[in-house]
């Protein structure tokens, strides 16, 4: 079962779709992407018996609010209003690139909320060179597709081994992706790189150039135990997309998710 909500949050309105029912597992997309990408990872964890609640944040979709001037945290606290307006047990947090520091900033403010954190393509410490923005500054279009973000704007997405066609659904707005990044400006990385205490899966691929996989190995030798690390080959920053088998049934089996594809 699928159903489309506008959630009225503190500042700002969200849009979020929610399949089916059970412990809460909140999906967090890409910077400047709406979280339509995530639909079959939701419909799984769903089947498993769980909660899948899959948020847009501001500016995508049909989610509204003011990025001038706010941080993360504020993004952080918008997912936190969504959690008590649906009145949720404490959830699993998943969160792909940017979306992952939302999903980490949340863990460290409101850690009652959260259960675990799941990292797909988890940057932070090692930063791409150029900054990611610098392609996304150039857009004409006020919206565009993943595919042509990569070929038209050259956004470091993909594996050298995956199709752009793959992101033919991901729906991303380019502004709002450089106003996303810039919640990140003058946050010291302690805010929210370790994710407070919760139980961390990384996943990553091995050619992800705008969250080089050295950000996963240094959260593990970093925190140790609490931390299990997964390298994909033939992913990049989009291996939600690239490898969706492989995502699929490491984050179903780590949220516990009983039908997750065998």
């Amino acid at each position: 079962m699928q159903q489309h909500r506008n959630i009225e949050v503190s500042g700002a309105t969200l849009e979020c779709t929610l399949y089916g029912s059970g412990t809460p597992v909140v999906l967090l997309a890409n910077a400047g992407c709406s979280s339509g990408y995530f639909e079959d990872l939701a419909r799984v964890l769903a089947a498993g018996g769980l909660q899948a609640i899959c948020v847009n944040m501001r500016g995508t979709g049909e989610s509204r609010g003011s990025l001038d001037g706010i941080t993360v945290h504020d993004l952080a606290a918008d997912v936190a209003g969504v959690l008590e307006a649906l009145d949720c047990d404490p959830a699993h947090l998943v969160g792909h690139a940017f979306g992952n520091r939302i999903a980490r900033c949340l863990a460290v403010d409101r850690p009652s909320l959260v259960r675990s954190v799941t990292l797909l393509a988890a940057g932070g410490l090692i930063a791409p060179t150029p900054p990611l923005g610098a392609h996304f500054r150039n857009a004409t279009e006020v919206k565009m597709n993943g595919s042509d973000c990569v070929t038209v704007l050259g956004a470091r997405w993909l594996s050298p081994a995956s199709d752009p066609k793959v992101l033919a659904q991901v729906e991303c707005w380019p502004a709002v992706f450089v106003a996303h990044l810039a919640t990140g400006r003058g946050m010291a990385l302690e805010e929210w790189w370790g994710a407070g205490t919760a139980p961390l899966l990384v996943i990553q691929g091995l050619d992800d150039e705008a969250a080089p996989p050295g950000n996963g190995h240094a959260l593990r030798e970093q925190f140790g135990e609490r931390v299990r690390v997964i390298d994909l080959p033939r992913a990049g920053h989009f291996l939600v997309l690239e490898q969706p088998e492989a995502i699929t049934r490491a984050v179903a089996e780590f949220v516990g998710a009983g039908a997750g594809p065998r």
